[in-house]
């Protein structure tokens, strides 16, 4: 339950739609709910703009498909992240309408339409097509989250000229994140072309001096471009939940 579903709410109880006793009855699971297996904090939604992100990592197939069952029955869109094709084959039979994408390992059930909630464009930049797992699952949650979202893949330092080709691109975004292994230079040649904030995302891609993406995320905290944010590695949900924060407009 969001913001403009507890209006919707009060408005029907004020207006005689809805009894108080109803009205009490539909926000009786409200702070959250026990499932048994997990507390699913439904007031989230309320509280952070979004509503709760299941992880799928370590977590069995029926405990995510319990979860997601309560939450989708409150109506809510549920994303679900890093998630394997086998779990994801459970929900997607018992949600059809749900959607896997097996590149960045999540599970969207969009139940409410899109409404475009920021203030402009999420522009997401890939260094290079090996880190596009996690530059996908960027673009996936800013776009649950309500965010107009583009895509720029295999940019890299590697061959500068093909970021330079979407200039336009960086001039038009609101926020951009930025999705590098390696050496994880990308971030601050972005961070030196625009004048919006930039959350720089370290991937574990790289040979074995990248330590696992140790060495992309030493490069981005210690980038000589000022701005610019940095998030743990990997953690493509991670930044696009900061851009949705930056981006998103106040309520009028």
């Amino acid at each position: 339950m969001d913001s403009n579903d507890l209006k919707h709410l009060l408005t029907a109880v004020q207006v005689g739609d809805l009894s108080v006793e109803e009205g009490l009855e539909r926000l009786r699971s409200l702070p959250f709910e026990d499932a048994g297996i997990a507390m699913i904090d439904h007031h989230r939604a309320l509280r952070q703009g979004v509503p709760e992100v299941v992880l799928g990592a370590s977590k069995t197939a029926e405990q995510i498909a319990t979860i997601v069952q309560r939450m989708a029955a409150h109506g809510d869109n549920v994303l679900v992240t890093r998630i394997t094709g086998e779990k994801a084959a459970l929900l997607a039979d018992r949600h059809p309408a749900g959607e896997y994408d097996p590149l960045s390992r999540t599970f969207a059930l969009l139940q409410k339409p899109y409404e475009d909630l920021g203030r402009g464009k999420v522009l997401v930049i890939c260094a290079g097509t090996s880190d596009l797992p996690v530059a996908r699952e960027a673009a996936v949650t800013a776009r649950m989250f309500n965010n107009r979202v583009e895509e720029l893949v295999d940019v890299g330092v590697a061959g500068i000229h093909r970021l330079l080709a979407h200039t336009g691109a960086l001039r038009e975004a609101a926020v951009i994140i930025v999705v590098a292994g390696m050496e994880g230079a990308l971030p601050s040649v972005v961070g030196g072309l625009v004048d919006v904030p930039v959350i720089a995302v370290p991937t574990s891609v790289g040979y074995g001096a990248a330590f696992e993406g140790l060495a992309a995320l030493l490069g981005m905290l210690n980038s000589c471009a000022g701005g610019i944010t940095v998030v743990n590695i990997d953690n493509g949900f991670g930044a696009a939940f900061a851009a949705t924060r930056i981006n998103r407009r106040k309520p009028s």
